[in-house]
Protein backbone atom coordinates (compact mmCIF):
# COMPACT_ATOMS: atom_id res chain seq x y z
CA UNK A 1 0.00 0.00 0.00
CA UNK A 2 1.61 3.66 -1.09
CA UNK A 3 1.86 6.01 1.50
CA UNK A 4 -0.63 8.52 -0.36
CA UNK A 5 -3.34 5.26 0.73
CA UNK A 6 -2.02 4.90 4.11
CA UNK A 7 -1.79 8.64 5.43
CA UNK A 8 -5.74 10.27 6.32
CA UNK A 9 -5.46 13.05 8.19
CA UNK A 10 -8.92 14.36 7.73
CA UNK A 11 -11.32 13.66 10.69
CA UNK A 12 -14.20 13.51 8.19
CA UNK A 13 -12.02 11.06 5.75
CA UNK A 14 -11.09 9.02 9.13
CA UNK A 15 -15.03 9.20 9.54
CA UNK A 16 -16.04 7.75 6.65
CA UNK A 17 -13.53 5.07 6.43
CA UNK A 18 -14.79 3.59 10.46
CA UNK A 19 -18.52 4.19 9.41
CA UNK A 20 -18.35 2.58 6.27
CA UNK A 21 -15.91 -0.13 8.12
CA UNK A 22 -18.33 -1.01 10.55
CA UNK A 23 -21.14 -0.85 8.04
CA UNK A 24 -23.24 -4.22 6.41
CA UNK A 25 -24.71 -2.09 3.13
CA UNK A 26 -23.81 0.74 1.29
CA UNK A 27 -23.91 4.46 2.89
CA UNK A 28 -25.17 7.29 1.75
CA UNK A 29 -23.54 10.66 2.33
CA UNK A 30 -26.21 12.05 3.99
CA UNK A 31 -26.36 9.49 6.46
CA UNK A 32 -22.69 10.33 6.54
CA UNK A 33 -22.85 13.66 7.22
CA UNK A 34 -25.93 13.58 9.66
CA UNK A 35 -24.02 10.65 11.95
CA UNK A 36 -20.94 13.06 11.68
CA UNK A 37 -23.25 16.43 12.99
CA UNK A 38 -25.41 13.94 15.54
CA UNK A 39 -22.35 14.37 18.68
CA UNK A 40 -21.95 18.04 17.69
CA UNK A 41 -25.41 19.19 17.33
CA UNK A 42 -26.60 22.28 19.58
CA UNK A 43 -29.97 22.91 20.63
CA UNK A 44 -30.28 26.26 18.59
CA UNK A 45 -29.39 24.86 15.40
CA UNK A 46 -31.81 24.34 12.53
CA UNK A 47 -33.20 20.47 12.18
CA UNK A 48 -31.08 20.39 8.67
CA UNK A 49 -27.86 22.39 10.39
CA UNK A 50 -26.47 18.84 9.17
CA UNK A 51 -26.58 19.86 5.82
CA UNK A 52 -22.96 21.99 5.88
CA UNK A 53 -21.23 19.16 6.56
CA UNK A 54 -22.55 17.76 3.31
CA UNK A 55 -19.96 18.92 0.91
CA UNK A 56 -17.20 17.88 2.77
CA UNK A 57 -18.38 14.43 3.28
CA UNK A 58 -18.73 14.39 -0.51
CA UNK A 59 -15.34 15.88 -1.10
CA UNK A 60 -13.71 13.51 1.31
CA UNK A 61 -15.91 10.46 -0.19
CA UNK A 62 -14.45 11.56 -3.84
CA UNK A 63 -10.58 11.66 -2.30
CA UNK A 64 -11.02 8.54 -0.68
CA UNK A 65 -12.17 7.00 -4.09
CA UNK A 66 -9.88 8.14 -6.00
CA UNK A 67 -7.38 6.66 -3.65
CA UNK A 68 -8.68 3.37 -3.89
CA UNK A 69 -9.54 3.37 -0.33
CA UNK A 70 -13.77 3.08 -1.50
CA UNK A 71 -16.49 2.65 -4.04
CA UNK A 72 -18.45 4.64 -5.04
CA UNK A 73 -21.62 2.62 -5.95
CA UNK A 74 -23.89 4.55 -8.46
CA UNK A 75 -27.02 2.98 -10.16
CA UNK A 76 -25.99 -0.18 -8.90
CA UNK A 77 -22.08 -0.59 -10.15
CA UNK A 78 -18.79 1.19 -8.86
CA UNK A 79 -18.50 4.72 -10.67
CA UNK A 80 -15.38 5.83 -11.53
CA UNK A 81 -14.24 8.42 -9.03
CA UNK A 82 -12.30 10.36 -11.56
CA UNK A 83 -15.50 11.15 -13.86
CA UNK A 84 -17.78 13.91 -12.67
CA UNK A 85 -20.59 12.06 -10.36
CA UNK A 86 -23.96 13.29 -10.53
CA UNK A 87 -27.33 12.59 -9.03
CA UNK A 88 -27.62 10.07 -5.43
CA UNK A 89 -24.91 7.61 -4.65
CA UNK A 90 -23.33 5.32 -2.12
CA UNK A 91 -20.38 4.14 -0.32
CA UNK A 92 -18.95 0.84 0.37
CA UNK A 93 -15.37 0.06 1.39
CA UNK A 94 -13.12 -1.05 -1.50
Amino acid sequence: MSDEKKKTDDPIAIFILGELYGAENAVSPDALARAYYKPRAKKEDRPDAWRKYLPAVRQQALHLARTGRINIIRKGEVADPKAPIKGLFKLVVA
